[in-house]
């Protein structure tokens, strides 16, 4: 438990650090995996839609001490950062107008803006190695930002069309193996054959699945039973629940249709407030998909119904929580005993390949819109036949921002900053310029 309770806080800069922190202390430090079985773990967890850190601290747990392990190492992997960012975008409420919170806020989001651009290039370096996945990287990006085709039927077409391209393309989808040698490490001080392991069964599988799904439904039909079907935290639940099977690509690929549903259909955000949220999901540990809370904070606390405000919000920002993390659990215990079958099905691997390619499309969606939303005070819509675009008003642009936005691409991309490290500069610099503004008006 102090292992897991360590590595729960040193998970900042999203999965690929996250993953980074677990390997250095469960296969470096400890020495309780071999690398072979830790990566064998973490290709499993890459097909399964959800936080794939968050998955694999689930299921290196129950490697190492079964269903108990897994509960334990699940649950502190996300509770620091989940009580980090509830008490977050309770202060932002509370005093998000203040000079400081606006000027710090006036350096996070622009950062945001760079943050996203590097998992753009992160993940296209490692998925995009075939002309026919760029297009499908491309079709993904003209589908969403063109067209307005909802990001569940983006990824699912790029998942068929992987499947069906495959066939015809195989070279096109084979996986890389890693040149660093990473399937070398030290010898684990658990042997393979000691490591939790349970025979896999239509029984087991139906409990799982029983208890899984009812845990996971029990706060939705307590939101039902209080507030009614169309009340906020039922239609909170019932969404998140949604988002929740479709996050194949981590929590960037997930934030553009979170961002399009959150912001244009149920009004529980605005696109600064989207922006802002994902900065403070940055600077806190655990996954990054936890943004979903601060959304759903912001969304219960407008609409409360009947409710206090406050209570609506915490409400709100714990169902959310419940029903993003419970399928991860669920995931996991269900599909472990099964992995080695998941790890060989080449057609599988095909079509979550061509998911894949469409997830740097989504993902440079994504940073359009944080651009456009944070780079400019106004956009306008252009409209030519089923086509459509969000354009800047380019006399609104925001200097300031602009300005961050550029720092925080140096820092980025050429000085390799951590992403805490770029948020605490660009923090910095938001406070100085807007104080350096207050003093010239």
């Amino acid at each position: 438990m102090k292992t897991w309770a360590a590595i729960s806080l040193q998970t900042f800069g999203g999965p690929a650090g996250q993953i980074a922190v677990m390997q250095q202390k469960l296969v470096d430090e400890k020495r309780w995996l071999g690398q072979h079985r830790f990566l064998h773990a973490l290709n499993f967890c890459m097909l399964l839609p959800g936080p794939e850190a968050q998955q694999l601290a689930i299921y290196t747990g129950w490697l190492l001490n079964g269903i108990k392990g897994g509960l334990v190492a699940g649950i502190l992997f996300v509770l620091p950062g989940m009580a980090a960012l509830l008490a977050l975008a309770g202060i932002y409420v509370a005093f998000g107008e203040t000079f400081l919170v606006t000027a710090l806020f006036a350096g996070l989001a622009p950062a945001v803006v760079a943050i996203v651009l590097q998992a753009v290039v992160r993940i296209g370096r490692r998925a995009l190695g075939h002309p026919l996945l760029i297009s499908l990287a491309v079709l993904a990006f003209v589908s969403l930002a063109v067209f307005g085709i909802p990001f569940p039927v983006v990824v699912l077409t790029a998942g068929v069309l992987g499947w069906l391209l495959a066939r015809q393309i195989p070279a096109a989808f084979e996986q890389r193996k890693p040149s660093n040698g990473a399937e070398e490490g030290p010898r684990p001080l658990i042997p393979d054959d000691s490591l939790h392991d349970v025979e896999p069964s239509w029984r087991r599988a139906a409990a799982v699945l029983a208890i899984g799904l009812s845990l996971w439904m029990v706060p939705i039909g307590l939101a039902w039973w209080l507030t009614g079907r169309e009340g906020v935290l039922t239609e909170q639940g019932f969404f998140f629940s949604g988002t929740a099977l479709v996050t194949f690509g981590g929590a960037y690929a997930v934030l553009a249709y979170v961002a399009q549903r959150a912001v244009e259909d149920f009004a529980w955000v605005t696109p600064g407030e989207m922006v802002k949220g994902l900065a403070l999901a940055e600077t806190t540990p655990g996954p990054l998909i936890m943004v979903v809370q601060f959304v759903a904070f912001l969304g219960a606390y407008g609409d409360p119904g009947a409710m206090n405000p406050w209570a609506a919000a915490v409400l709100g920002a714990l169902i959310t929580t419940w029903v993003t993390f419970v399928p991860c659990f669920i995931f996991i215990f269900l599909g472990a005993p099964y992995v080695e079958r998941l790890r060989r099905n080449r057609a599988l691997s095909a079509a979550l390949a061509g998911i894949t390619a469409s997830v740097v499309g989504v993902i440079a969606n994504l940073a359009l819109f944080f651009a456009l939303h944070t780079l400019f005070a106004q956009t306008r819509d252009v409209s030519f036949g089923l086509a459509g675009l969000e354009l800047p008003v380019w006399s609104s642009v925001q200097w300031l921002a602009v300005v961050v936005s550029a720092v925080a691409c140096v820092l980025v991309f050429r000085l390799a900053w951590s992403v805490p490290r770029v948020l605490l500069a660009c923090a910095g610099l938001g406070v100085a310029m807007s104080s350096l503004n207050l003093i010239a008006n």
